[in-house]
């Protein structure tokens, strides 16, 4: 029986509105039925909350004392705070209150600082206090005393925000027919420069969207083969050039590792290489390589049954490097822009692959294999030394959910980064802040280098030292014997990839963590 086909959302839409506040149409002729406006902490030495651009407006125009209330429920302004008024309709037709013909929702949103990152806190909290809405109007992002430039920037963040938060899983339940996210019009704004700020948002957030789309769907639907043609058909619609290589053609190139990892499923394994070459020359060449597991059992070395429920997200790195080349043709990037997906399931049966094994990589390393669940390491090393020997790369970059240990070491909300330079490091932490998707730079410690050393291969697949932890370490190290000399960088995001549940633009399931660093990275590179 063929698996359920899934339901996506689609994304809101947002809108620029010049007219102010004061004199928008928009809140009388019934098309928005929410609007927010910001309030930040109060200064020092003040008690009361300090009102945003908008809120006195709304509260003259409602009759109603709009710090009494936001004091009223407690709200200290930070960010990501929210509270919604709900306004009562009149008795009867012959009572008008002050706000009757206006919305009956007032949602006082809290701005904190006031910059970009409490700012898409802020869009967050909005999205999910109107949600069922059919739109809401905002002063959020407004600054009247702040140049185009910052007005723009803050307006970037609310969207971002507010769309990423607006985001509901795939469902199949034939029940859980989809309530509309209100739509977001942004008023007191219009121009160039903001336009621009909202469209690069929209394609931030639709990458981000993507991957949450592929990683959370249920892996009876989501096989290498499924990918790989999601792949295709969403690389064509973006202009991209798509090559799509099946067993026989791994086989006949030498993607050892692939086949590998993938020879226990009844799934055969997929690579796919997706292009994005600008019209003009002169950009960068930039390779993705994403880890592509569509379900982790661990193979021979089988995971316990609760360490496998989340296994369906464990193609999230080539989710996000397909969902960055997408966004680079998008969004007309000056770089060229490639990506490597390495899909394979790994599962156990009789032709799976064994602790002990010796497998040939492409390009002819041979790995010892010591575990066959850490796969994610063994199709990496096939798409790196591929992008390594075939591509010239300018800088290389592999993304994965790859190890537990960077998600002991840091958690849930930053990933973990390793580089061979500096500056690629240091452009990769600024924009994870500029972002929200926060990397540490982790070291490639030398003096461990030799515990992947093998007797009987090039590489040991595992350190050869019992115990001796810094297993997220141990793995770029591996890795790193696949780069050649290219300017490498390593992005584990085991940890921030999935989230237990929803907080600011974090959504549950997967979180689509990676995209939305590396577009801005491709944005600020040069």
């Amino acid at each position: 029986m063929a698996a359920p086909e899934l339901r996506h959302r689609t994304p809101p839409t947002v809108t620029l509105s010049g007219a102010p506040l004061a004199d928008t149409p928009l809140l009388t002729d019934g098309s928005v039925q929410a609007v927010a406006v910001p309030v930040a902490p109060a200064r020092p030495g003040d008690d009361g909350l300090v009102p945003g651009v908008g809120t006195a407006q709304v509260a003259a125009r409602y009759g109603i004392d709009l710090a009494e209330l936001a004091e009223r429920a407690g709200m200290a302004g930070a960010a990501g705070e929210a509270h919604v008024v709900h306004l009562p309709r009149p008795a009867g037709s012959a009572v008008r209150l002050p706000w009757s013909g206006l919305p009956l929702r007032i949602v006082l949103v809290g701005i904190g600082d006031g910059g970009p990152g409490a700012l898409r806190r802020a869009g967050a909290a909005l999205a999910r206090s109107v949600r069922g809405l059919n739109a809401v109007a905002t002063t959020l992002g407004d600054d009247a005393r702040a140049d185009a430039s910052t007005v723009a920037t803050l307006t970037r963040a609310v969207v971002e925000g507010y769309l990423l938060a607006a985001y509901r899983m795939p469902s199949v339940a034939a029940s859980d027919e989809p309530k509309p996210s209100a739509d977001l019009v942004l008023l007191g704004r219009d121009g160039q420069r903001t336009g621009a700020a909202v469209v690069a948002a929209k394609i931030d957030a639709a990458a981000t969207w993507l991957v949450r789309d592929l990683a959370n769907t249920p892996s009876n639907v989501k096989t290498p083969e499924w990918m790989a043609e999601r792949a295709r058909r969403l690389g064509g619609d973006a202009g991209l050039s798509v090559e799509v290589l099946g067993p026989t053609e791994l086989a006949a190139q030498g993607f050892g590792a692939v086949l590998a990892v993938g020879a226990g499923s009844a799934s055969p394994p997929r690579l796919v290489v997706l292009r994005h070459t600008p019209p003009e020359p002169g950009g960068k060449h930039v390779v993705i390589v994403g880890k592509g597991i569509t379900y982790d059992t661990g193979g021979l070395d089988i995971k316990p049954r609760e360490s496998m429920m989340t296994m369906k997200t464990d193609m999230a790195g080539s989710a996000v490097a397909l969902a960055t080349v997408v966004g680079a043709a998008q969004s007309r990037s000056i770089h060229r822009v490639t990506a490597v997906l390495p899909l394979a399931e790994n599962h156990f049966g009789g032709s799976s692959y064994r602790p002990g094994d010796v497998v040939t990589t492409y390009g002819g390393t041979t790995v010892e294999v010591m575990n066959t669940d850490a796969e994610g390491r063994m199709v990496l090393a096939d798409g790196l030394a591929f992008a390594d020997a075939t591509l010239e790369p300018d800088v290389l970059i592999d993304v994965a959910t790859l190890t537990g240990a960077a998600r002991i070491g840091l958690g849930t909300g930053i990933g973990a980064l390793y580089a061979t330079d500096d500056e690629l490091a240091g452009a990769l932490v600024a924009a994870g802040d500029a972002s929200g998707e926060r990397v540490w730079p982790m070291p490639l410690v030398e003096d461990y280098a030799p515990t992947t050393d093998s007797e009987i291969a090039d590489v040991r697949q595992t350190a050869n030292e019992p115990k001796v932890g810094a297993g997220s370490v141990f793995a770029a190290l591996f890795l790193r014997h696949f780069v050649g000399q290219r300017r490498w960088a390593h992005l584990d995001i085991a940890g921030p990839a999935r989230a237990t549940t929803d907080k600011h633009e974090v959504t549950e399931g997967a979180t689509g963590f990676g995209a939305r660093l590396l577009l801005q990275y491709l944005a600020d590179l040069r």
